[in-house]
């Protein structure tokens, strides 16, 4: 199969793909899969072959991501319902002072957003952001840009958020690599999207609070709230345990420890798996059952937690039909090979594929998959190492936040909440969302030297 037809495949299938999502309104997961079906049908591979590979792809990608996802869910409900996002905001606003308040938003959003979706975690922190305008007469921008990079980076590059969790599965990344190099590169992405930007697009708009209400302010129910060191802890228990194995994974392969049962429970309890049971057990005691969550609550937010789950999953799985039917028609090592002379990083090809798919219907998530579906055979072929393979997937994440505009339900989320019109979420939310994007793509790019 020449370059030119694998090409001329790939551009009528992203076409095809968007064309469902856009114009027939198709649900993104049959969207995903008849695309899959597309491309194996156009690169030749017999029916019944087409068939193996939608039931091996969706079986291989689900085993890992629905256990993941689904306890990941749990875990941010609790410490949602918990009260758990006020109070780190409200200890790191103290610990920071007024004056500083930009950057304990971006760190709160930066913690918040490794247990809690985004959009959730926006909505549970602006009346804070509301009360520190009101406070200080700034603009509500000043306050919630750096809430909202903080929220926005680690919802894309530090697992478990369903994102980046997604995308390391499809191309086989480690997550202690993905959390490791997520975590350094995020900060300094969080920082020149957030407090950076935030205080220059103040200065352009001025938003107005909305009028105070009974539960508005900083101080409200404050004695209610878990204490922040508990918070902390619940957050860490699944990203320290995860790092762990990561580390003793690497110390037994280099021979740098010998392999021993120590070693062996170590791997086992910092299994993302182990983990996450770990930390979601946890967070169910110390944030429910000891707060006095009765246990028909406890299930209750258990239940409720894996409806916007459940839909994550069954994407992802469409995206590993999509990889695996990549892989099998021959369109991975094809595409590889044809990369092995040319001067295109495969970090860049990624952030590329992301950003075209993001652009043109909107959703990261969808975005994120699509890219790590086309991505993930070339990837396989070029024998990219776990460091290399991680800085995929933060490019994938880094291409899938760029230009969010009116097809985006984020982009009026924030418009809503934050009370702008239009024009003004273009200019601050947009372009926020485009920092993070062109700073992690520069930033991944200029990290993959120390890794070849």
């Amino acid at each position: 199969m020449s370059t030119l037809t694998i090409l001329l495949i790939l551009l009528t299938a992203v076409a095809l793909l968007l064309f469902m999502v856009l114009k027939l309104k198709i649900s993104a997961f049959i969207s995903l899969l008849v695309t899959a079906i597309y491309v194996g049908i156009a690169a030749g591979m017999p029916l019944r072959e087409v068939l193996t590979a939608i039931e091996e792809g969706m079986a291989g990608t689900l085993g890992f991501v629905a256990t993941v996802v689904g306890l990941g869910a749990i875990f941010g409900q609790i410490l949602e319902s918990s009260g758990g996002a006020e109070s780190l905001a409200h200890h790191l606003i103290r610990s920071f002072g007024i004056r500083r308040a930009p950057w304990a938003m971006t760190l709160t959003g930066f913690l918040v957003a490794i247990p809690v979706f985004f959009d959730v975690g926006f909505i549970i922190l602006v009346p804070i952001v509301y009360a520190l305008s009101r406070d200080s007469k700034r603009s509500l921008l000043y306050y919630a840009i750096p809430l909202l990079a903080g929220l926005a980076v680690t919802h894309s590059f530090i697992p478990p958020t369903p994102g980046p969790v997604a995308v390391a599965d499809i191309i086989n990344a480690q997550l202690g690599w993905v959390i490791l190099l997520g975590a350094i590169l995020g900060i300094p992405v969080a920082i020149i999207a957030g407090p950076l930007f935030g205080r220059h697009i103040a200065k352009k708009i001025h938003l107005d609070p909305p009028p105070e209400t009974e539960s508005s302010g900083v101080e409200s129910d404050r004695n209610a709230l878990p204490s922040f060191r508990l918070i902390l802890a619940m957050i860490f228990i699944p990203l320290l345990l995860i790092l762990l194995n990561t580390v003793t994974t690497l110390a037994v392969s280099k021979g740098w420890v010998s392999k021993t049962l120590w070693t062996d429970l170590l791997e086992f309890v910092g299994h993302p798996f182990s983990a996450l049971i770990i930390a979601t057990l946890a967070a169910i005691y110390f944030l429910g059952i000891r707060r006095g969550m009765k246990k028909e609550q406890i299930l209750e937010l258990s239940t409720r937690a894996l409806g916007p789950a459940g839909i994550i999953i069954l994407i992802t799985g469409a995206g590993g039909v999509l990889k695996q039917m990549m892989t099998a028609s021959g369109m991975g090592e094809a595409i590889a090979v044809s990369m092995a002379g040319s001067a295109m990083p495969p970090i860049l090809l990624a952030w590329l594929l992301a950003a075209a798919v993001r652009v043109t219907q909107g959703s990261a998530t969808v975005a994120m998959i699509t890219a790590a579906g086309l991505i993930a055979p070339v990837i396989l072929h070029l024998e990219m190492s776990d460091p290399q393979r991680a800085l995929v997937v933060i490019a994938i994440s880094s291409g899938a936040t760029l230009l969010s505009h009116v097809n985006d339900s984020g982009f009026w989320l924030v418009g809503k909440y934050l009370g702008m019109n239009e024009r003004q979420t273009l200019q601050s939310w947009t372009v926020m969302e485009s920092l993070i994007a062109v700073s992690g793509l520069l930033l991944t790019l200029g990290a993959s030297l120390f890794f070849t």
